[in-house]
């Protein structure tokens, strides 16, 4: 049903509603807003084009794309649509579920082929309602442990948590610090802690965490959370990091202080964005194939049929971080 017809109005009222235009009164704009809403209506951004299908666009939502973790992504999505005449609209999320709606709404107005979006936030209820009757292939990425939309292409990161615990554990540190930012918002770090602590709970050891959900997650933020924990007293056994970047800033602050690495505090990273980047030191990691994640994530959105969840496997790498 149109929104002109569900509105009791012209399709001209509706038009002028949509638009902001012409002498409509409150209560008839608001009721067709209303419909307009329930219905799932999004204007179409490609009007007077030549076409009234679906463009050669893919809309792809990633929390930032300054992150190395979503560049790489990036690249093994386009590395597959490119070759097939797709053109990407790149937008970013930052882990605001308000945002994100913000530009579906956008990216569904230039009539894309498909969506990918990126898991581990949470998902409004009115975003997926317009996902829904909207029509367009949509495939998820990133978020294994909550498979959603048509499909998904990602990692388990509580088995992720677990395998870092499981490293320190075969070492016998059993005293644990997790140091992390904006767990509030991104919910697969969240459920990284969750497998982390748990598995060494089981085994009997503790886990602290260090967390500002204000701060950014990167070298600068790893750096300061790492000697906010050392000014509180003597440094953990072992550190797991939110990411590599974090990593890196922490083994700064290890270093400053004069804490051995290895010998005083085992360190792990999360994702191998550093391991390109070693000389020396090199930080043992769970090391994540990105641009396999991206490629795949794209060849199941071209591929459509039944919701499937298809699980890529992370890699331990072991540097010189941890205790032999």
């Amino acid at each position: 049903m149109t929104v002109a017809a569900a509105a009791g109005v012209s399709p001209m009222t509706v038009s002028k509603v949509l638009r902001g235009t012409g002498r409509i009164s409150l209560a008839t704009r608001q009721r067709v807003m209303q419909v307009a809403d329930d219905l799932g209506y999004v204007p179409n951004g490609l009007a007077g084009a030549l076409s009234s299908q679906s463009s050669q666009i893919v809309g792809i939502l990633i929390p930032s794309i300054g992150d190395m973790v979503y560049s790489g992504v990036l690249a093994g999505i386009n590395a597959v649509l490119v070759p097939k005449g797709f053109s990407s609209f790149i937008g970013e999320t930052f882990f605001d579920p308000e945002n994100e709606a913000r530009l579906v709404r956008t990216v569904l107005s230039l009539k894309p082929s498909g969506l990918i979006l990126t898991g581990g936030l949470e998902r409004t209820g009115a975003t997926m309602h317009v996902l829904r009757q909207s029509g367009v292939r949509c495939v998820q990425l990133w978020d294994g442990d909550r498979p959603d939309l048509d499909a998904t292409v990602g990692l388990s990161h509580r088995a992720a948590g677990r395998a870092a615990a499981d490293i320190f554990l075969s070492r016998g540190l059993r005293d644990a610090c997790y140091v992390g930012a904006q767990l509030d918002r991104d919910l697969c770090a969240a459920r990284r802690l969750e497998g982390f602590r748990q598995r060494l709970e089981e085994a009997g050891g503790r886990c602290r965490v260090l967390a500002d959900d204000a701060l950014p997650r990167d070298v600068v933020t790893g750096e300061a959370l790492t000697a906010a924990l050392l000014a509180e007293g003597p440094p953990p056994e072992a550190i797991h990091y939110l990411n590599d970047a974090m990593a890196i800033g922490g083994l700064r602050a290890l270093l400053a202080a004069g804490v051995e690495v290895p010998g005083r505090t085992s360190v792990i990273g999360f994702n191998g964005t550093s391991l390109r980047h070693a000389i020396q030191t090199r930080l043992t990691t769970l090391e994540v194939p990105l641009h396999e994640i991206g490629a795949r994530a794209a060849q199941a959105l071209l591929q459509p049929g039944e919701a499937r969840t298809d699980l890529v496997d992370f890699q331990i790498v072991a540097g010189t971080t941890v205790r032999p």
